[in-house]
C-alpha cells in the first residue's frame, strides 16, 4: 500500500470560495489538480486516501476528484468499496490512479502493462469526437477494456499506441474519469477542458 505513505493524515480546505465543493481523495495528489479545481472557483478540501464513502460525504461535497496516486490499485481495497458506496451518490472524477479505482469500483478488472505509460508525450483518442490529444502520464496498470459486467460503462478514450483504455464514463450515473493527467505541469495543457466539464456537471445553481 503505498498510497498510505504519501496520502496526507488530516483532512484540510486548500481553496476556500462559495463556489462548487470539491472533495479531493488524496492517493498522492499533485498539487496542480488542487491549483486546476481553484482556478475554476471551487471549494477544495482533501481528505486522505483511506477515507471512508461516509468520511468523504461529510465534507459535503457537489463533487469528488479521485486523484492520481503510486502503485497498484488492487492494494487500496478501501478506495475501492468507499468509491463503491459513492456511486450514485455525488459526481466523481478519477484522475489516473482514481481512474482504476473508479474502474474498480464499477466491476471491472486491471493488468499490469508490459511496458508502463511514462512521459509526456502519449496521444489518447477521445472516441466520440475522434480528436487525438496529447498527455502526459505516468502509470505501470491498466484497466481492462472487456471486464465489465455493466453495460452502461462506457470506453471513452484509448492510447492511440497500445489501444489500452484511457476513458470511461457511464450512460447514468454522473461519474468519469481518464487515464492520464488532463493538470499538466509538467506537460501539454490541452486536456485542461476536463475539468471545466467537471466543474460545469457540478455547478450549484446562482
Amino acid at each position: 500500500d503505498l498510497v498510505a505513505e504519501v496520502s496526507v493524515a488530516e483532512p484540510f480546505v486548500y481553496a476556500d470560495s462559495d463556489g462548487p465543493r470539491v472533495t479531493v481523495v488524496d492517493f498522492g495528489t499533485k498539487f496542480n489538480i488542487l491549483r486546476s479545481l481553484s482556478e475554476r472557483g471551487c471549494r477544495v478540501t482533501v481528505v486522505p486516501g483511506k477515507s471512508s464513502a461516509a468520511d468523504i460525504l461529510a465534507t459535503r461535497p457537489d463533487g469528488v476528484v479521485l486523484s492520481n496516486g503510486p502503485g497498484d490499485p488492487m492494494s487500496v481495497p478501501y478506495a475501492i468499496e468507499a468509491t463503491r458506496e459513492l456511486l450514485g451518490r455525488v459526481s466523481i472524477f478519477g484522475i489516473c490512479f482514481g481512474h482504476q479505482i473508479l474502474g474498480l469500483a464499477l466491476g471491472g478488472s486491471r493488468f499490469k502493462l508490459k511496458y508502463g505509460h511514462r512521459g509526456g508525450n502519449h496521444p489518447v483518442k477521445d472516441l466520440s469526437t475522434g480528436r487525438v490529444y496529447i498527455t502526459s502520464q505516468n502509470h505501470g496498470f491498466a484497466i481492462e477494456a472487456e471486464s465489465f459486467p455493466d453495460r452502461d460503462v462506457v470506453i471513452t478514450h484509448k492510447n492511440v499506441n497500445d489501444q489500452t483504455v484511457e476513458g470511461l464514463a457511464h450512460r447514468v450515473l454522473p461519474v468519469f474519469s481518464v487515464q492520464y493527467h488532463p493538470e499538466a505541469s509538467p506537460g501539454p495543457g490541452d486536456s485542461g477542458y476536463l475539468f471545466d466539464r467537471f466543474v460545469e456537471r457540478i455547478r450549484r445553481p446562482a
